[in-house]
């Protein structure tokens, strides 16, 4: 039976002609990484054993083996990453996999106008990722202490007998949690607007849940950015100036970059 296919990314056929390819090790550890030409666009792939790595097998790996997986997400997003530093690429989801080259070939012809058309337009450009992260404690002391609306149903409680007072408090507590989070949204779409003025395109992603970053701050907002190479500095000193404003007020802004650019990039 015919080896399968493994896509890593799309590369100009132009930069493949030109620059040496680097020497890896494919998706099994063992056979090497190589290219397929399919006119203007090159496909970096590597072969598998149909069997070992049918649908079946890589679905069970995947639901079953926790430690192959991280192991192999690792080894694509790396190769992806290290072929980013030399070409243009549209990075390929982890495990897209062909019957044949043939296959490959077919849908990377069906498509060609979109290939050309989305390689030309990551040329030159990165993806940054911004991430905000709000200490809320810190956030919802400082909203039941300033706010307006708390403020102005504080008055309005003080002159209540006890026996109300400590149920319109209750309703306050209510009342800081819905401004601590629109406070959250106002300053995050706020940011992202700023943001986005330097950017070719811009997207909001999900937040992730301290289960998965591992910090005592929640997320508050997950954002990625196609930027042209040059204005790279500005939008990050952009973002410095943001971050170093709001220091010290439970906010803080991280960015991390450049990536491949897996959002900008759909094939």
């Amino acid at each position: 039976m015919d080896d399968l296919i493994y896509l890593y990314g799309l590369i100009p056929s132009d930069e493949a002609d030109h620059q040496s390819f680097p020497s890896f090790k494919g998706f099994d550890g063992e056979k090497n990484i190589y290219t397929i030409p399919a006119g203007d666009v090159t496909a970096v792939v590597c072969r598998l054993d149909s069997e070992q790595f049918s649908e079946e097998a890589i679905k069970d790996k995947i639901d079953n083996d926790m430690e192959w997986l991280q192991e192999k997400a690792f080894h694509h997003h790396e190769t992806v990453t290290a072929l980013y530093k030399s070409f243009t690429i549209i990075p390929l989801k982890f495990c897209t996999i062909y019957k044949s080259e043939e296959s490959l070939k077919q849908t990377i012809e069906a498509s060609g106008p979109k290939i050309s058309e989305t390689l030309q337009s990551l040329k030159g450009n990165e993806e940054w990722n911004v991430k905000i992260y709000s200490d809320d404690p810190v956030l919802k002391k400082k909203v039941g202490e300033t706010h307006p609306a708390v403020e102005a149903k504080l008055q309005e409680i003080s002159v209540l007998p006890k026996g109300r007072q400590f149920f319109e408090k209750k309703k306050i507590d209510k009342l800081i949690e819905d401004e601590l989070e629109n406070e959250k949204n106002r300053v995050c779409e706020q940011l992202h607007e700023q943001l986005k003025q330097f950017a070719l395109h811009a997207a909001i992603k999900k937040n992730w849940n301290k289960d998965v970053t591992g910090l005592k701050e929640n997320m508050a907002w997950n954002s990625v950015f196609l930027l042209q190479s040059e204005k790279v500095e500005t939008f990050l000193e952009e973002m410095k100036q943001a971050d170093e404003k709001l220091g010290g007020t439970g906010w803080r802004i991280e960015a991390t970059g450049p990536w491949p650019a897996y959002h900008f990039s759909s094939f």
